[in-house]
């Protein structure tokens, strides 16, 4: 957002401005601007913007930010979501966000879809999911990892701080 060809802001000595110093923009440029930051994700995963990361060979390392709404997966190169592998179907599978869950869909694939090496038609996916499309691998994530265990050692450093200062006010107090 603060780069200057993305933010509306650089056209502030190219438009008019209000009585307060207010730039007016047209809806036209408002929906242009909101896409166009729709439009770039920065490839982390989280809760509202899950990935697909790559496992197998060819796929290692790749992401696939999903978006809601519904994405189509397989060979094919209309699909969202592109595995170019012998293994997969043209149209192998979806992955739909229903209600904030997302749900992925075997679409009559030759080689089948699988979570979790388990042959499904459809299933929700959690945090950790693998999921295969013929040969291709990927898991399913919702934060990225690692990022659990850090988020619990912050908590317990600021406890161990507070007490620390609850206990050196307390001596001071006495």
């Amino acid at each position: 957002m603060n780069s200057p060809d993305k933010n509306p802001l650089h056209l502030v000595g190219k438009r008019s401005a209000g009585p307060q110093g207010t730039q007016l923009f047209s809806a036209a440029e408002l929906r242009q601007y909101a896409s166009e930051m729709e439009q770039a994700p920065d490839g982390r995963a989280s809760v509202h913007e899950p990935v697909l990361e790559g496992l197998s060979a060819g796929f290692e390392g790749r992401r696939f930010s999903l978006r809601s709404g519904r994405q189509t997966l397989g060979r094919g190169s209309n699909n969202d979501i592109v595995a170019d592998d012998p293994s997969v179907s043209s149209a192998h599978a979806w992955i739909i966000n229903q209600h904030g869950h997302y749900v992925i869909m075997n679409t009559l694939s030759t080689n089948g879809t699988f979570v979790n090496d388990k042959r499904i038609h459809e299933a929700i996916l959690k945090h950790g999911d693998h999921i295969r499309l013929g040969q291709a691998e990927f898991v399913f994530l919702t934060r990225e990892r690692g990022l659990a265990g850090a988020s619990r050692l912050r908590w317990v450093a600021a406890g161990l701080l507070v007490l620390i200062a609850l206990g050196a006010a307390a001596w001071w107090l006495l």
